[in-house]
């Protein structure tokens, strides 16, 4: 295989990781705050929430259609085998992001009790559903996909099972924790305390969630367990869960003192590592356990172009995302305006 044959694939690859790693951080803590509707009953202090998400959130999903846009386009042997096996949860995801964008907007729209509650139950069960088919996917991805000659040979309902179950409520539960750290850190009062709590109990459950995926999926397929047990690889992959205690423990101590910004970032470093630990069990992969990278890639040229396109865009819509989340910094209070 020749230079650019190998390595533009390997581009692509740490790309389309980046891509899902800045979804998961912003989309992520949006999800959540919409998950924590449930634990908050008051009207204003709900409204405070939705202000902190409103002039940034419509951009967040910008992320997975670029990840689905580089798997249609640099890896359309991915794109055709993975669609397949994942038909049933990509459709319920994207029809709980439909229901939860409408019911964001129309929340504010209600003229009655009633239909302001119908709007943020629907904001609620489709943040809850998004994120649990996001886990439930990414667990259908890492224990396998049943592959002959190169095509889908599985059921529809191969992805349903009790390893992308507990992915989804892992998932479910860490998007609640990135909620819960963004509102300590862009909210004040007792919504802020509150907060604060939320995050405490969330971060237990995150990282016992991370402590079962993490002991269960190396024995999903023997290449995992041996990229983690067997010596050297050990020693290079054993600083993923030491960092992940190091994360948990600053977490644990920012919540205690009152710091605003460090749970959040702590929250982050968690995803990034779990991200990390999962590209490490995975590579070279493109589909596990059959599929390389350079089986399911399109030809160079095409690769190329794609790339010509994506030097070009992907520092726009970088720039634009930072500038945006940097006019609307700062805390947020009952008294801020709406987004409309």
């Amino acid at each position: 295989m020749s230079g650019l044959a190998y390595w533009l694939p390997v581009v692509w690859a740490v790309i389309v990781v980046v891509a899902i790693t800045i979804y998961v951080v912003l989309d992520g803590f949006d999800l959540g705050v919409g998950m924590l509707f449930a634990f908050e009953k008051d009207p204003s202090d709900r409204n405070v929430m939705v202000h902190t998400i409103a002039p940034v959130w419509d951009g967040n999903e910008t992320w997975m259609i670029l990840g689905g846009a580089v798997l249609f386009g640099v890896f359309p042997g991915g794109y055709s085998t993975l669609l397949p096996a994942f038909y049933i949860p990509i459709i319920l995801m994207l029809l709980a992001l439909i229901f939860r964008g409408v019911s964001f907007e129309y929340r504010i729209l209600a003229h009655t009790e009633r239909e302001k509650i119908v709007w943020n139950y629907g904001f609620m069960f489709g943040s809850a559903l998004a994120s649990f088919c996001q886990g439930a996917i990414l667990g259908g991805y890492v224990q396998g996909v049943s592959i002959t000659n190169g095509i889908f040979s599985g059921s529809v309902m191969d992805w349903l099972s009790p390893f992308s179950l507990l992915c989804g409520l892992a998932v479910m539960c860490g998007y609640a924790l990135l909620g819960a750290t963004w509102l300590v850190w862009r909210t004040g009062g007792a919504l802020e305390k509150r907060c604060r709590r939320w995050s405490e109990v969330l971060a237990v459950a995150m990282f016992f969630c991370i402590v079962a995926v993490s002991l269960w999926t190396p024995f999903l397929n023997a290449p995992y367990l041996r990229r983690w047990t067997e010596w050297p690889n050990i020693i290079l992959v054993s600083p993923v869960p030491l960092l992940l205690v190091v994360c948990g423990a600053v977490m644990a101590s920012a919540l205690r003192k009152g710091s605003h910004r460090v749970p959040f970032f702590c929250a982050l470093g968690w995803f990034l590592l779990t991200l990390v630990g999962l590209a490490i069990t995975v590579w070279p992969y493109a589909i596990p356990p059959s599929l390389k990278l350079w089986d399911v890639a399109s030809p160079i040229s095409s690769q190329l172009v794609v790339l010509g396109g994506a030097v070009i865009l992907l520092p726009i819509v970088l720039a634009y995302t930072v500038y945006s989340y940097h006019v609307f910094r700062g805390k947020v209070s009952a008294e801020d305006a709406t987004h409309y």
